[in-house]
């Protein structure tokens, strides 16, 4: 059935791409595709079992945790995050609210500058030390946040909850809707029994390959990252989307409320330039809303040629996405274990989504 879809895997394997690739597709909750090619490093064949980094595909399961919050009447979405972290209201950040940050509009691109060798506490101290973008107006300015405003809202869990926020997402979103083997900081005990199904990441600059210097060690494994740390087989990562396709709920386990569900997946924030992706990009809270409408051959991170209108999902970083197309009925996440930069990796994507499509008779 997804004979085009493998081949687009297997040529990105010849061409230097990536080593190996995990891929899922389901449909109405249907299982259709979950499949592995290549590599997971030199010698090694990559499974559908192994635990993948979903770096940036990762961050719609904080967003749906501060979600939870706030139907749970504990966090309001157009408050001040300084009203709850005070130390974060300082250098013109006072009046950028919950919501700014759900859409990247908050304007403090400089607090995503957090060395990776940081701990929890250094790491959003950094970002509460960070300035307004120069020219950027809070709650209006378009600039994706890469990881700064996600420790934000990582530190915003733990002050309301009392979890940290590998925590919370574990017991609140991925146990209950059984996605067993995702973790946002993998435990010393469970990274000790799993340490040999760790997928792994590669830089790739055809025809050079190299593990990357940072996102295979083990600090990389076991401390949080809201915004780039989630791994799992993407079989986990189609669940969630499946989740959110379904209302809310999978297995008559309710996780968000249907319009909870409504709003996040809906044009929040529409028609802007992103000063990041240099590039007109639709958002909900926390998820990337389909923008072929912007330029379907250009935009950045996007779900392919025939994606609905109202596909919703999120990248990661030159390797990953998890989408869901409620037109369609289709949730999909993939992962290619090679970076190849920004230029290259777009145009993997949009052959790989478009090919789903394509094989599915859904063009």
């Amino acid at each position: 059935m997804f004979g085009k879809t493998i081949r687009c895997l297997k040529r990105g394997v010849e061409a230097g791409l990536h080593l190996g690739a995990q891929i899922t597709v389901a449909k109405q909750g249907k299982l259709l595709l979950d499949h592995a090619v290549g590599e997971n490093k030199k010698g090694e064949p990559l499974t559908s079992d192994h635990l993948m980094p979903w770096l940036s595909a990762g961050k719609p399961l904080t967003a749906v945790a501060i979600l939870q919050l706030w139907e749970q009447g504990k966090l309001d979405l157009n408050e001040p995050v300084a009203n709850t972290i005070r130390e974060f209201g300082q250098n013109g950040k006072s009046a950028i609210t919950v919501r700014h940050i759900l859409t990247h509009i908050g304007g403090f691109r400089d607090g995503d500058k957090v060395s990776e060798h940081l701990d929890w506490n250094a790491a959003i101290a950094r970002v509460y030390a960070a300035t307004v973008d120069e020219d950027a107006i809070p709650g209006e300015t378009a600039a994706y946040h890469i990881n700064g405003s996600w420790f934000i809202l990582g530190e915003l869990i733990r002050r309301i909850d009392g979890r940290m926020p590998d925590q919370f997402v574990r017991q609140e979103i991925c146990e209950p809707i059984g996605m067993t083997n995702t973790w946002m900081a993998m435990p010393e005990d469970v990274l000790n029994i799993d340490r040999d199904r760790l997928g792994r990441l590669h830089l790739t600059s055809p025809p050079s390959v190299e593990l990357h210097p940072y996102l295979n060690r083990e600090r990389a494994w076991t401390r949080p990252r809201p915004g780039s740390s989630l791994r799992g087989p993407t079989r986990n990562l189609a669940r969630f989307y499946s989740m959110l396709l379904d209302q809310g709920q999978i297995d008559g386990r309710q996780i968000l409320k249907p319009d909870t569900v409504k709003a996040m997946t809906s044009r929040q924030r529409a028609n802007k330039f992103d000063r990041t992706f240099q590039h007109v990009i639709d958002w909900g809270w926390g998820l990337i809303i389909n923008s072929n409408r912007h330029g379907k051959s250009t935009v950045p991170y996007g779900f392919g040629l025939h994606a609905g209108n109202d596909a919703f999902g999120h990248g990661g970083m030159q390797s990953a996405v998890g989408f869901a197309d409620p037109t369609h009925g289709l949730a999909v996440a993939w992962v290619c274990n090679g970076m190849p930069g920004e230029k290259l990796h777009q145009l993997r994507a949009r052959e790989i989504n478009t090919a789903i499509y394509e094989d599915l008779g859904l063009a």
